[in-house]
């Protein structure tokens, strides 16, 4: 029968549960539990002191961040001090420090790679004896000293300086999802395209693959039955006139005793419930979104502005005033429309100025990420801009094997030269008489549409020219960034697995549909899904830097809009927990996209290159890992270790310590770029070394102090602050694994009275 026109912590640890399984046809790398971390090694906090080869030792502050080029190249500056022998009288003043950047997204911290010292200023010193100074700590400097925490570098960026454009260079769509609203319980059961039913070997039931409920018909009956948690209902009509289901049919105990159908069989017969206890269950076959409302809409004013919160829903839902438009957020994207059952507009750039004015300790301030011109929607887009890399053994690294239903059939992608195959659970795209091959950031090369595979070390422009509109726009965010004869290194940026950038945010999703690849042939039908923008209430966690979903009012599991993955290889289905995992009420999971291999987790997780494994695939970002990331590929090797603050260090030579300078808090000394170091004081700034240390008042430009020079302290000061507080906040996320801190604010402040996010 057809359908008309067509997070907290005890659900968190849940996902620990979720069975190893391995699909060669879609690299679903789902953990058996997630990976536990070796013991680590505290390391010391800043002011750092190291003993030089050269004799003496160096003390050093906590880096100041003065700009991050495309977020690979940093410029930053240290308070120094410099003991010739103990208890000598310290030098004191700063280095200038240029270094190209590795970022670890898992971990939230950045590595100074190549790293330089091309100015120094220390008072007492001549040019050239301070210059062999910073030689030998250039060339000596512990791996730990070359890291810091990415929460600290992104509050230090000048984000006025980086405005992003509020334009829409990739071409993304925002057209409306169908939005349902409900002010009773209600789950929105939704359809990739039509319902796709399989069979199920020796059982009489078929259950459909491609929506993330358990859903099955009864043929003989023609009755369709869902499974809500313990709860079962049923129904002649997919599309309506559900009803509490009672007593199931014997084949249900019956199903198959393996992982795939666990969950379910635990449910049955299920707990009885009454017609007037069960959600408003609504279905749909189109992406579609879901507002729920605990009984009528109500509003909480927000401090400073005209704005209304909508408090009794889990959705991010505004109001401009009593009687205004209401805004609703979405995957990134606003909406705005004049009541909760729309019609809805995309508002994202007209929304009312009040918006920029949302305080960050409000319960919802996650939603500033959203809002363009915001500091949090800079900061959102140059996390979603900031590079994975990796480097491949291309003598040694296998091609994932290749299967199509049938022949190669290909398709060509509009307004290019290219052709992309579509019977197969690959991204294969033809160009010209070759055959280029996507898979988990890696680029591939044949000569034939079935291989042989070799690592690609060249890409064509071509490809690059793929449109939002195609499902493979997001092999356009995978690049080649230098090669040679045993090797070849790659980039990806969030983009390829979901995360992108236009109307100054940064956004989940293309915005458009598109349509999954099926065939009927033999036993099972043949179901691969691309992923979706809509359909799971994708939100923005502001403490990891990515999309997560939603849960139980969208379904049991971590899939968007599918409950099962084919494995061609095997030729059967995988669903429901042995595909995903399990995935409760308030937990946060990162959004899924199938052909990536990004799947639902408690923590950022984004690197694909660590599904691979490290023989013939060094990450980038390796350095970071507990214990010791050594390359097979380029013979290098750092180890790595967490800070008490929580920054990572990787262990080397070097001495922690303090110098007679040093004794003091570590937060209260910075450099100044006039080669001045300064102490922030209670009542302004003080001098206290290099070329200038008379003392300074709090008005600028007082006892010699520079209004630039005064503009740039109180900026650092308050980025060392924020930076501090928010890798805190962080490490409390972490710690607690997402449970009792819920990403609904900036200021760690979760949801209150209706708004957790289940």
């Amino acid at each position: 029968m057809s359908i008309k026109d067509s997070m907290r912590r005890n659900s968190l640890l849940t996902i620990l549960l979720i069975t190893t399984l391995l699909l060669p046809g879609l690299n679903l790398a789902v953990r058996a539990q997630t990976p536990q971390r070796k013991p680590t090694q505290a390391g010391a906090p800043f002011p750092r002191t190291h003993k030089l080869s050269t004799g003496g030792a160096v003390t050093i502050f906590e880096p100041q961040i003065a700009s991050w080029e495309k977020q690979t190249e940093l410029v930053a500056w240290s308070a120094v001090s410099y003991e010739a022998k103990p208890g000598d009288k310290p030098s004191i003043g700063s280095i200038k420090i240029e270094a190209d950047t590795e970022v670890s997204l898992d971990e939230r911290l950045v590595r100074f790679k190549d790293f330089k010292i091309p100015e120094v200023n220390l008072s007492s010193l001549s040019r050239d004896d301070a210059r062999k100074v910073t030689t030998a700590l250039q060339a000596e400097l512990p791996e730990e000293d070359k890291i810091i925490d990415l929460d600290k570098v992104l509050a230090a960026v000048d984000k006025s300086q980086l405005l992003p454009k509020a334009d829409n260079p990739a071409g993304l769509k925002a057209d409306p999802p169908t939005v349902f609203y409900s002010s009773k319980p209600a789950v929105l059961v939704g359809f990739d395209g039509d319902p796709i039913w399989s069979p199920i070997k020796d059982s009489e039931l078929k259950y459909a693959v491609n929506t993330n409920w358990d859903i099955f018909e009864q043929p003989a009956t023609k009755i369709f039955y869902l499974r809500k948690d313990e709860n079962w209902f049923k129904s002649t009509d997919l599309s309506t006139g559900w009803v509490p289901a009672g007593k199931l049919p014997d084949s249900f105990s019956k199903l198959p005793a393996d992982d795939n159908w666990k969950e379910v069989k635990a449910n049955v017969p299920g707990k009885s419930i009454t017609a007037d206890k069960m959600p408003k269950i609504v279905v749909t076959t189109t992406p579609s979104e879901l507002i729920v409302t605990t009984g009528a809409p109500k509003y909480t004013p927000v401090t400073g502005t005209s704005l209304l919160w909508v408090n009794n829903t889990e959705a991010d839902v505004f109001r401009n005033g009593a009687a205004g438009l209401f805004y609703y957020l979405v995957a990134g994207r606003w909406f705005s429309g004049p009541s909760l059952d729309g019609p809805w507009t995309f508002a994202t750039p007209d929304l009312p100025g009040d918006f920029k004015s949302i305080p960050v300790e409000h319960p919802r301030s996650r939603v500033l990420a959203s809002i363009p011109g915001t500091d949090q929607a800079t900061e959102a887009v140059l996390q979603a801009t900031i590079p994975t890399t990796a480097t491949v053994d291309r003598t040694q690294l296998k091609a994932p094997e290749v299967i199509y239903q049938g022949e190669p059939e290909f398709q060509p992608i509009k307004d290019t030269a290219l052709w992309q195959a579509v019977n197969t659970d690959k991204q294969i795209i033809k160009f010209g008489e070759q055959y280029y091959m996507c898979y988990q950031a890696v680029w591939f090369l044949a000569q034939t549409p079935k291989g042989p595979w070799t690592v690609a070390s060249e890409i064509p422009a071509e490809i690059y020219k793929i449109p939002a509109s195609s499902p493979v726009h997001n092999v356009t965010y995978v690049t080649i960034t230098a090669s040679s004869p045993t090797y070849v290194s790659y980039r990806y940026y969030p983009a390829y697995t979901g995360m992108m950038v236009a109307w100054g945010c940064a956004v989940w999703g293309t915005g458009w549909y598109y349509r999954p690849y099926v065939w009927y042939a033999g036993f099972y039908p043949i179901y691969y899904p691309y992923y979706r923008t809509y359909g799971y209430a994708a939100w923005y966690n502001p403490y990891i830097g990515v999309y997560g979903r939603g849960a139980l009012a969208y379904g049991p599991y971590g899939g968007v809009g599918f409950g099962a993955i084919y494995n061609p290889r095997t030729g059967v289905y995988a669903r429901g927990v042995t595909a995903y995992g399990p995935y409760g009420s308030r937990t946060f999971a990162q959004a899924y996209n199938p052909r990536t291999g990004t799947y639902a987790q408690t923590r950022q997780g984004s690197n694909i290159y660590g599904n691979w494994g490290s023989s013939y695939v060094q990450r980038g970002d390796s350095w970071a890992q507990t214990g010791r990331a050594s390359s097979n590929i380029t013979g290098n090797s750092v180890a790595g270790v967490r800070t008490s603050s929580g920054a990572a260090a990787v262990t080397g030579k070097g001495q922690n310590g303090r110098t007679t300078f040093a004794k003091s808090k570590s937060g209260d000394i910075y450099a100044g770029h006039n080669g001045n170091v300064y102490k922030k004081t209670g009542d302004g700034w003080s001098s206290v070394g290099g070329a200038n240390a008379s003392p300074t008042g709090t008005q600028k430009g007082l006892g010699g102090i520079d209004s630039s020079t005064y503009n740039q302290l109180n900026r650092d000061s308050r980025a060392r602050s924020e930076g501090a507080m928010r890798t805190q906040t962080y490490n409390n996320y972490r710690s607690n694994m997402g449970g009792r801190t819920t990403a609904g604010s900036y200021r760690g402040g979760g949801f209150s009275r209706g708004g957790r996010r289940r």
